[in-house]
């Protein structure tokens, strides 16, 4: 039976790193603060949105939501945006997604300063993580690496095979992994042979978005798994991309979902909170 890697007690660690940073920070006169734009009422991420705010405030980080109604029009989001990028007790800017349909996604992201970018989704840090230089990076990813390094979990020189190429996880954990010194194979939906690539896998990355796609008999006996998938199960709950009641009995460790990746990712917004006020020149 495999390890199982424990998302929610590394997202514990993270914040008490947070708590003890802010509290540093507060007895220099900053006191960190996130802005979160919500344009329309989707569900899920009217949710997420209070489930930032819950985080933030637990560990002493500012908060502040900006409500939109879905009529609101693509220059009036990037005037607020514009402004929150001149306003000094702002430090880091988040933009909830989707944003209402027929509303220029790129133009609207491509606003907000690469400097309060907290979600990574400025071309700029795009552009970074593929030099591997300084800048504010995806945190589900980020949660990928931190959830392996802080178990244990050797990345460099291992082979990662990665399942999902998508904008969001897939692409920018393409290079955050080679800039791991991993060696990487991505496999998409035109791969053939899928269970051929993930077989040879020494860690196994999924970020399909398709639920249990990945099953036992494609994973190699030993391997450690990270389940970066999430996905409504019907008569509610979620699960991630990884068969995980089978796959678990084959892989030497694995993230469950719930209660893996996912765990980190608002812990992982807050330090990207505290690092953009390090790149700002704040402290």
């Amino acid at each position: 039976m495999a390890t199982i890697i424990d998302g929610k007690k590394v997202a514990a660690a993270i914040r008490e790193e947070v708590k003890t940073e802010v509290a540093v920070l507060k007895e220099k006169g900053i006191l960190p603060k996130l802005a979160v734009i919500l344009v329309g009422n989707d569900p899920a991420s009217v949710l997420y949105s209070r489930s930032i705010e819950r985080s933030c405030r637990s560990v002493g980080v500012g908060y502040e939501l900006f409500d939109l109604p879905e009529t609101t029009t693509k220059e009036e989001v990037i005037t607020l945006i514009e402004g929150l990028n001149k306003e000094e007790s702002i430090h880091g800017i988040m933009i909830e997604l989707p944003l209402p349909a027929g509303m220029d996604n790129q133009n609207v992201l491509a606003a907000v300063s690469p400097l309060k970018d907290v979600d990574g989704v400025h071309p700029v840090n795009r552009g970074y993580i593929l030099s591997n230089s300084e800048g504010l990076f995806p945190t589900t990813p980020q949660s990928c690496i931190e959830i392996m390094l802080r178990n244990g979990v050797e990345i460099s020189g291992k082979h990662v095979v990665l399942v999902g190429r998508g904008v969001t996880v897939g692409k920018p954990l393409i290079f955050m992994m080679l800039n791991q010194n991993a060696t990487v194979t991505v496999c998409h939906t035109r791969t053939k042979n899928l269970s051929y690539h993930t077989k040879q896998a020494d860690i196994l990355i999924a970020a399909v978005g398709k639920a249990r796609m990945i099953t036992a008999d494609m994973i190699k006996p030993g391997a450690v798994v990270i389940d970066a998938g999430i996905n409504n199960v019907e008569g509610g709950g979620i699960c991630g991309d990884v068969d995980f009641e089978n796959a678990v009995k084959v892989a030497g460790s694995i993230s469950p979902v719930p209660g893996g990746v996912g765990s980190l990712t608002t812990a992982m917004i807050q330090k990207n909170v505290l690092k953009a006020i390090r790149l700002q020149g704040k402290c």
